[in-house]
């Protein structure tokens, strides 16, 4: 069994810079692909960013230029570095795991950013 647990949301003004980071623990040997999602208030859950074990990254056209994923694979922790952020990047922000061997996700609590002056 795979566990995420993320750190990081809180308040920051428009154009701010904020760091996600987010643990997995259990089995995370057999993760191949992490990341992060979102979902703002009355919306959908939608991709943010992931990363593949092998390095390759995948990031929505909304975020693009201004958030950065990267992932630790001894740690088994992934990272969204967000700058420039705009009030419209206000959400709940999940971890993302994917054991494609499974084909098993798992995800974390979530994690609330908020983009405010």
């Amino acid at each position: 069994q795979v566990h995420l647990a993320e750190l990081g949301g809180g308040l920051v003004p428009p154009g701010g810079s904020l760091r996600l980071s987010c643990a997995a623990s259990g089995n995370a040997f057999s993760i191949t692909t992490m990341g992060w999602y979102r979902q703002a208030p009355g919306k959908q859950r939608d991709l943010v960013a992931t990363v593949h074990l092998s390095g390759r990254k995948n990031y929505a056209d909304a975020v693009k230029g201004r958030f950065t994923v990267s992932r630790d694979n001894i740690k088994n922790e992934v990272y969204l570095q967000m700058d420039t952020l705009k009030p419209e990047d206000t959400a709940v922000y999940y971890c993302y795991a994917h054991i494609s061997a499974l084909n098993v996700e798992r995800w974390g609590q979530g994690t609330l950013v908020t983009v405010s002056s």
